[in-house]
């Protein structure tokens, strides 16, 4: 069977399907899945939740007449499972509706699938094409890949500064912390829209003190993330909104371990590799994003180590003058976005891309 110049039309589908579950499938990849016959798309599907069916099985489910699967052709973004997990596998599904051929965006990495999938399909005789869209297809499920393949969370930079490159003035303690503003109201929003598509947000000791964040998504509808907060000495009071019972706060720190009211207290030296050691935790708890929100040192470190892979830098217009300088960063600049008066920059780690997508 020759390639077929619709391979790319029918995958940009899946992918579009596949990114409807963005913030809701981890810690298992985005999944699109489209079933066609005769050069018309018959079924259509998605993976929705972690648990829940898989998209080859949704897409098989909204088939109307199952006699055309006979002589269809099913894609999908990522390779299928052919293993049991909290679902059967999508492979042994494939092959007892007499599915012809699959098409398929990328091998999943994951050492339960990687390649078993596509040899269960091939065993059966069914005819399988690998690789349509894949940058595409690996871009899509970042998170994922990174997990399975560096072993640790897709880490996103986040931070505000002044047009003059300033993160913040100087402030010394006050009774009431609070946030000093830089970006806009329809700036902060979408930080909690991206909230909202990740599953943990960091930041350190001095900006839980300065800022006393709540770091959830009381701004947009969905799942506030895993809180993360470094505090090597415990000394963060326990009035922070960090520690209040809304939702789960993983403490860091050089002290103890446990739980206690809506915290997770896990203790390990604060070493060189500290950013290591924290990077290995998550990937233990299977938390494959987290995004740094500051502050200044807790970025600068990520920065300084190579550990990140994207940055997303709003420039609001307000003059400092002085103050607490912005991280200097350095990479593949993707994307400048003006949202109202603040400028969105977008920049991508090259070399930790490229790592798995050539």
């Amino acid at each position: 069977m020759n390639s077929n110049p619709l391979h790319k039309k029918y995958m940009i589908r899946c992918l579009e399907l596949a990114r409807l579950g963005l913030g809701h499938t981890a810690p298992n990849p985005m999944v699109g899945s489209v079933i066609v016959a005769g050069d018309e798309i018959i079924g259509e599907g998605y993976h929705a939740k972690a648990g829940k069916p898989h998209a080859e099985v949704n897409a098989i489910q909204s088939v109307k007449n199952i006699d055309l699967l006979r002589k269809s052709t099913l894609y999908v973004n990522l390779e299928p499972c052919a293993h049991t997990g909290k679902t059967p596998p999508c492979t042994e599904l494939i092959i007892n509706h007499g599915i012809p051929a699959v098409i398929i965006g990328t091998s999943d990495p994951h050492n339960i699938v990687a390649g078993k999938g596509i040899k269960r399909l091939n065993q059966a005789g069914i005819y399988t094409e690998t690789g349509i869209c894949r940058t595409e297809c690996i871009n899509l499920n970042k998170r994922f890949f990174t997990s399975q393949i560096l072993k640790r969370p897709y880490i996103i930079l986040k931070w505000a500064q002044s047009a003059d490159g300033f993160l913040d003035v100087i402030r010394e303690k006050v009774e009431i912390p609070q946030p000093n503003w830089i970006s806009n109201e329809i700036s902060r929003k979408l930080v909690h829209k991206w909230r909202t598509e990740e599953q943990a947000v960091m930041v350190g000791t001095n900006t839980a003190l300065l800022d006393n964040p709540r770091l959830n998504v009381r701004e947009w509808p969905g799942k506030s993330p895993l809180r993360i907060v470094l505090d090597r000495s415990l000394r963060l009071p326990p009035s922070l909104n960090l520690f209040n019972n809304q939702h789960t706060t993983l403490v860091i720190n050089e002290s103890k371990d446990g739980r206690s009211g809506n915290c997770i207290y896990k203790k390990i030296p604060f070493t060189a590799d500290l950013l290591s050691q924290v990077m290995k935790i998550l990937h233990e708890l299977d938390i494959q994003s987290v995004v740094i929100e500051g502050g200044k040192q807790l970025l600068d470190s990520f920065i300084k180590s190579c550990l990140w892979d994207e940055a997303r830098i709003f420039t609001g217009s307000k003059l400092f003058k002085n103050g607490i300088k912005a991280p200097q960063i350095e990479g593949r600049k993707k994307v400048q976005t003006w949202i109202e008066n603040d400028l969105l920059t977008v920049v991508f780690n090259e070399n930790r891309l490229d790592s798995f997508i050539l």
